[in-house]
């Protein structure tokens, strides 16, 4: 790895962990994401304060963490790309795009982001959209090797739209674990995956990798359930967490950063975890 990859990875972890808080949902053009970001300013000054590793957003936004003058602030982690795999309808025709096609990390080294992160869809019988998926990552991988900007790749299975619904994500360890070596294939310096069905299989996805895993969290869900889901699954080699809606959507997200912080960088137990978002 190139010193100036490994530098901007180095202001992302924190002695090698990460809590990334994902406030990149406006590029999904989902209005469900949206609840709890209408106030964008406020909701980055609140994380500011509560002091998470990353916070994760598109270029639009950027700016409301990069201008600010605390010297320890959050590192930032730019979505480069967008899509509509996630509306809760199915579209006729599925897209994924980078949002600078011709140069697509431009944005994230004007904002001095510490890393990019792009997704790789694999969706039921959408070969077209995994085909535009792969285009960007060669594209973006290529661009990250010549300015030494770390890539997060986003390998998403999903399930069909008639078993849930959208935007669901398919548990099955085996897909996951085959689209995660796809990632690492295409050159990830970190990748962002989705929790296995059962917690102890996720070492596979671990091995799989062979560069550092942030669990990505999905949906909104009981918080208890969430905290102890996260800590059998830190036990599996992660390295952190990508967490979004369980955070900004919550009534108090920073006592909620308190927690998933003493999750990933104490190793406190599901239920410590609880006690001390309690106390928060």
């Amino acid at each position: 790895m190139r010193l100036s990859t490994k530098a901007r990875m180095n202001r992302m972890f924190t002695n090698g962990k990460c809590l990334d808080v994902a406030l990149d949902h406006g590029v999904c053009n989902e209005p469900s994401f949206l609840a709890g970001l209408e106030n964008m300013p406020d909701v980055v000054d609140a994380l500011i304060r509560a002091r998470p590793d990353a916070i994760q957003m598109a270029y639009g936004q950027a700016d409301l963490l990069q201008a600010r003058p605390e010297k320890d602030k959050p590192a930032l982690v730019m979505r480069i790309d967008m899509g509509n795999p996630y509306n809760s309808q199915r579209h006729r025709v599925m897209w994924s795009m980078l949002q600078n096609a011709d140069e697509p990390i431009i944005g994230a080294l004007e904002m001095d982001a510490a890393c990019v992160v792009v997704n790789l869809f694999m969706l039921p019988d959408e070969p077209e959209l995994f085909r535009q998926c792969v285009e960007n990552i060669s594209r973006v991988r290529a661009a990250c090797h010549r300015y030494g900007m770390p890539l997060m790749i986003e390998p998403l299975v999903m399930l069909p739209n008639d078993v849930r619904g959208g935007y669901q994500v398919d548990g099955d360890a085996e897909k996951i674990i085959t689209l995660v070596r796809l990632a690492s294939e295409m050159g990830a310096d970190i990748i962002k995956a989705d929790p296995t069905e059962h917690a102890e299989d996720f070492h596979k996805v671990v091995e799989a990798a062979r560069v550092p895993v942030l669990v990505r969290g999905g949906g909104k869900e009981d918080l208890k359930v969430v905290l102890n889901k996260s800590a059998a699954l830190l036990k599996t080699g992660v390295r952190g967490l990508v967490y979004g809606r369980n955070i900004y959507q919550h009534s108090n997200p920073k006592a909620v950063v308190g927690a998933l912080m003493a999750l990933i960088h104490n190793e406190a137990s599901g239920d410590e975890a609880w006690d001390i978002y309690n106390r928060g």
